[in-house]
């Protein structure tokens, strides 16, 4: 058994696996991919979006278990999934909706390390993550009254950046946070640092033991990618506040200049993960570094995503770095499902399990 689940499939053709996810955040890239590598696919859709998985839509998931809210997770479900082989790819929305605790009480196939999620969950461990890492990390401010420059406050578990507001001294902070979220005391207080903000989308094969750099995004932010076109006097007559809520991302491509540093970044990353693990797999898989670049190129990072993020959607055909590597189309979703083709048939299934 690993982590309580049942004996692992001895079978090492792929065809005899299922590559299942929640339909949601990228499920449609992870279930293309799983399908352009040969596998057999399935979605756990919320009743009323099948359409998007299936043949009237993309025509990604071969099956489909629909489920009233993807909270009502059970040992139902999960038997399905093991009766047939699904190994369950996490996303963005599925640590969202299952939380850390409950992942590691699922007994079905799970790709990544389960126990990395707490580290990622947890913004003081995070940060401890990220200070071993080397990384260069924005201030942070434990206390309102300590607040003397320009800070972002992020809330806990926020979606998509959903109530993160900018604030400048204790006063403003305390208008802003007793007016809007007055019940909400779980929150971080960063420096805000000024430059671009650039989201490094990695791949960690347990497998190869290679660290890719598969592609790089901005994040398309509300109304703080809008804001800039109306003018500031007419921005304080109409009462806007800046919000931060994501609503798509954009595909970049970084001066080459940049990468070496970024590539030392991920490696310092995936060394420490194996040090913080009590298993020692550490982080593997895909994960994101989110990170802002200053105009002196300086590279902050702020958050690390210990799985697939939203950003690489953009990028279900490949992007520019994935096209200097393969001589195909190849996605995350694609990299993820091609990292446990090759662990199926080498008879490595377990290294890539958490």
């Amino acid at each position: 058994m690993i982590n309580g689940s049942p004996t692992l499939p001895a079978s090492t053709n792929p065809k005899d696996f299922v590559i299942a996810t929640i339909a949601s955040h990228s499920a449609l890239q992870i279930l293309k991919g799983a399908k352009d590598e040969g596998f057999k696919t399935l979605a756990i859709c919320k009743k009323g979006t099948e359409r998007v998985y299936n043949e009237r839509g993309y025509n990604v998931a071969d099956e489909i278990l629909t489920v009233d809210s993807f909270e009502d997770w059970n040992d139902e479900l999960e038997a399905e999934l093991i009766k047939r082989n699904a190994i369950i790819i996490p996303h963005g929305s599925f640590i969202a909706y299952m939380g850390h605790e409950r992942v590691q009480a699922m007994k079905a196939m799970y790709y990544g390390t389960k126990e990395i999620l707490e580290w990622e969950s947890d913004r003081t461990k995070e940060r401890v993550w990220m200070e071993k890492s080397g990384l260069i990390l924005p201030r942070v401010f434990t206390d309102p009254a300590d607040i003397e420059k320009a800070v972002i406050v992020k809330f806990h578990g926020a979606g998509g950046g959903f109530g993160y507001f900018v604030a400048k001294s204790p006063e403003q902070f305390w208008e802003v946070k007793n007016r809007k979220y007055p019940n909400n005391n779980d929150y971080a207080i960063q420096e805000y640092i000024v430059g671009v903000p650039i989201y490094a989308h990695y791949f960690q094969s347990p497998i190869t033991g290679e660290l890719e750099i598969l592609s790089f995004d901005k994040r398309y932010e509300s109304n703080a990618d809008s804001i800039g076109r109306i003018k500031a006097e007419d921005q304080l007559a109409a009462n806007i506040h800046t919000s931060y809520t994501i609503v798509g991302n954009i595909p970049i491509v970084v001066r080459e200049s940049l990468l070496p540093k970024f590539f030392e970044m991920g490696e310092s990353v995936i060394k420490v993960s194996k040090e913080i693990t009590a298993n020692g797999k550490g982080l593997f898989g895909p994960f994101c570094l989110e990170c802002i670049v200053t105009r002196k190129l300086e590279i902050y990072c702020f958050e690390i995503s210990a799985r697939i993020v939203a950003g690489t959607n953009p990028f279900v055909d490949g992007s520019p770095y994935t096209a200097l590597k393969y001589d195909m189309p190849m996605s995350t979703g694609r990299r993820i499902a091609r990292d446990i083709k090759q662990a199926i048939t080498q008879g490595h299934l377990e290294d890539i399990l958490g």
